[in-house]
């Protein structure tokens, strides 16, 4: 079944639009912010002086990659509503106003 997606280009430039301002802006915060919940994470189970075992390096990696991930997502997300709401008011502009009961412009 092949539908119509009229601000389908308009989301996935948003998308990638979202994605270039991610890599730009938030990649360093996330990595930063993303490794230091792992700290915190590995303090909590190994004990407080965290000492650098297998099992917190693991950890400390595994928030680093979960702090981008999420991040990530949520820039391309945003970044595709964004293209979204752009693409529906320029096509709204552009389409002729109708009368509801004689359907003619």
């Amino acid at each position: 079944m092949a539908t119509n997606h009229p601000h389908k280009a308009a989301t996935l430039i948003g998308a990638g639009v979202g994605l270039a301002v991610f890599l730009g802006v938030a990649l360093l915060p996330a990595l930063v912010y993303g490794g230091y919940a792992g700290v915190m994470l590995a303090a909590a189970i190994t004990g407080a002086p965290v000492h650098p075992t297998a099992l917190v390096r693991v950890l400390i990696v595994a928030g680093m990659v979960l702090g981008v991930t999420l991040v990530a997502a949520l820039f391309t997300i945003a970044g595709a509503a964004a293209g979204a709401a752009v693409s529906v008011l320029v096509s709204r502009d552009s389409e002729p106003v109708r009368d509801p009961r004689t359907h003619q412009p």
